[in-house]
């Protein structure tokens, strides 16, 4: 079993989320999706007094963002950054209700946040993607409660970012693992 964390409005989620699915077809390893909702990301806005710091923490993010930009378009995929990222909660937390496959829901989820800048936050954003795959909305209620213990599990595990898999007991933070994950679930017997 690969247990993969994600959070809809981690750009590094986003573009980790085909190549690791195509890794789970190619192994046949089964994925456990955990919802972990990090700090969106976002690029500190220019200031004319800023310090050495600051100045670093802001061209670094501004790198960072355009990485990913890049690997989005080598993925053919369409992401935009919004000046005032949305949140996730509500989306996440309906991952641990669903009930069968979450792929279908987890794809439109991105889309959504990385393509149309949706709120996933908002209960009647998430309420329409469930109606527009025709899959049943999770009860709400025991799913934020359900994604509070997630959460409180996975820091005491050691997560900090996503995406994070863990795998044969090892926990890798992001998408540059995905090589030496493969070559373990080749090597190492998985329960």
């Amino acid at each position: 079993m690969l247990t993969v964390v994600i959070d809809f409005k981690s750009p590094a989620s986003y573009l980790a989320l085909e190549p690791t699915l195509a890794l789970a077809r190619e192994t046949g390893v089964p994925i456990d999706w955990v919802p972990f909702s990090v700090r969106p990301f976002s690029v500190p806005q220019e200031q004319a007094d800023e310090t050495v710091g600051e100045r670093h923490r802001r061209v670094r993010a501004i790198a960072q963002r355009e990485t990913h930009l890049h690997y989005a378009a080598v993925q053919g995929r369409g992401m935009h950054f919004s000046k005032t990222p949305a949140g996730s909660d509500t989306a996440l937390a309906t991952i641990a209700g669903i009930d069968g496959d979450p792929v279908p829901f987890i794809r439109a989820a991105f889309a959504a946040y990385w393509a149309e800048q949706a709120d996933l936050d908002d209960e009647m954003e998430v309420t329409a993607l469930f109606s527009s795959l025709h899959m049943a909305l999770p009860d709400l209620q025991s799913a934020r409660a359900k994604l509070l213990s997630i959460r409180a599990k996975a820091k005491e595990s050691g997560i900090f970012e996503a995406p994070s898999y863990v795998i044969a007991d090892q926990l890798f933070v992001g998408r540059e693992h995905l090589p030496w994950i493969r070559s373990l679930i080749q090597t190492v017997p998985l329960r």
